[in-house]
C-alpha cells in the first residue's frame, strides 16, 4: 500500500483541485482522505455520502459549577489568560479564551470547577461518487489541535485501506507548513508539492520544501496556474531543479478553470484535455513510488 500526500504552501494553490483530479483515477476500494480539517472541500466535488460519523475530542474543557461557587474571585484574578468572566455575579469560564492549564481547578477552595474532555470536531468516513471511499473531518471554529485530528484520520484511512486490500491512500494535506501539514506528510511515502505560479506561491513553496526535506520521503513538484507569470514559472523550475525534485506535471493558468470549479465539476471527469493530464500526472506518480 502507498500513501500519497498532496500540500502547498499556500491556500489557494489550486491543491484540493489536484487531488480531486488525481482521485478519478482511484479504484473502488482505494481510500481518500481530506486532511484539510480546517477547511475541508473536497466534499464540494466528490458529493460524499456519510456512512460512519464520530465526535473528536482534544484538551480539556472547564466549568465552574455555581452551586459550589462561593465567589471569592480566585480564579478570576489568577487566571494568565483573562479566561474567567464575570456574568451577572457569576464566575464564568470562557471556552475560547480557556488554555485549558488546569490552575482555576487547582485553587479553587471548594472544588466548583469540574472538567471533562472537549469536543472539538467531527470525524467522517464517506462514500464518494466514484465509489471509493473518504475520510474526513472539520474541526469546529477556534478550535486547536487540529494535527492531532489529521494524525487520527490518517490511522483511520490506514486501517480502512487494510480491511479493503487497498493499494493506494491519497492525502489532501493542509496548506502551509503548520503541525497539522507536518501531520500529513509523516509516514507517507510521496508527497506532491503543488506550486502556484505567483509571487506568494513561490515563496511559500521555498518554506514547504525546507520543511519537507526533513522527512525521508519522495517529493515530486507540480506547478499550477503555469504561465501566469512566466519569470516566476521560471524560478519555480529552477528551485525545483535545485532541490532535485523532480517537477511531474503542470496545468496551464486558465480562466476556465475557476468556471468548472464554480458548476462543481472535477476536471478530468467532463474535460477530455484535464482528463489526459490528469491521467498522465497519477501514472508518473504511481511510477515514483515503485
Amino acid at each position: 500500500m502507498k500513501e500519497i500526500v498532496v500540500v502547498s504552501g499556500k491556500g489557494g494553490a489550486g491543491k484540493s483541485t489536484i487531488t480531486a483530479g488525481l482521485s478519478y483515477f482511484l479504484k473502488k476500494n482505494d481510500v481518500l482522505v481530506d486532511a484539510d480539517v480546517d477547511a475541508p472541500n473536497l466534499k464540494i466535488l466528490l458529493e460524499p455520502e456519510p456512512v460512519e460519523e464520530k465526535d473528536f475530542y482534544s484538551g480539556k474543557q472547564f466549568k465552574i459549577e455555581q452551586d459550589f461557587c462561593i465567589r471569592c474571585g480566585r480564579c478570576y484574578h489568577e487566571c494568565s489568560f483573562e479566561a474567567i468572566e464575570i456574568i451577572k455575579f457569576d464566575y464564568v469560564i470562557d471556552d475560547i479564551a480557556c488554555e485549558g492549564c488546569g490552575l482555576c481547578q487547582f485553587i479553587c477552595p471548594t472544588n466548583a470547577i469540574s472538567v471533562a474532555d472537549k469536543l472539538t470536531g467531527k470525524k467522517y468516513i464517506s462514500k464518494t461518487k466514484y465509489g471509493f471511499k473518504m475520510v474526513h473531518a472539520l474541526l469546529n471554529p477556534a478550535e486547536e489541535n487540529s494535527g492531532k485530528l489529521v494524525a487520527d484520520i490518517k490511522k483511520v484511512a490506514k486501517q480502512l485501506a487494510k480491511e479493503q486490500n487497498a493499494s493506494t491512500i491519497i492525502v489532501d494535506g493542509p496548506p502551509g507548513i503548520g503541525c497539522s501539514a507536518i501531520s500529513a506528510v509523516s509516514g507517507s511515502d510521496i508527497v506532491l508539492l503543488v506550486a502556484e505560479s505567483s509571487i506568494s506561491g513561490l515563496h511559500d513553496m521555498e518554506r514547504l520544501i525546507e520543511l519537507s526535506q526533513n522527512f525521508k520521503v519522495k517529493r515530486l513538484g507540480f506547478i499550477n496556474k503555469y504561465g501566469l507569470n512566466h519569470d516566476i514559472d521560471e524560478k519555480l523550475v529552477n528551485l525545483f531543479e535545485s532541490k532535485g525534485i523532480e517537477i511531474v506535471g503542470y496545468l496551464n493558468y486558465s480562466q476556465d478553470v475557476p468556471q468548472y470549479l464554480k458548476k462543481k465539476v472535477n476536471l478530468p471527469e467532463y474535460v477530455e484535455g484535464y482528463k489526459k493530464i490528469f491521467e498522465s500526472l497519477y501514472k508518473r506518480i504511481m511510477e515514483g513510488v515503485e
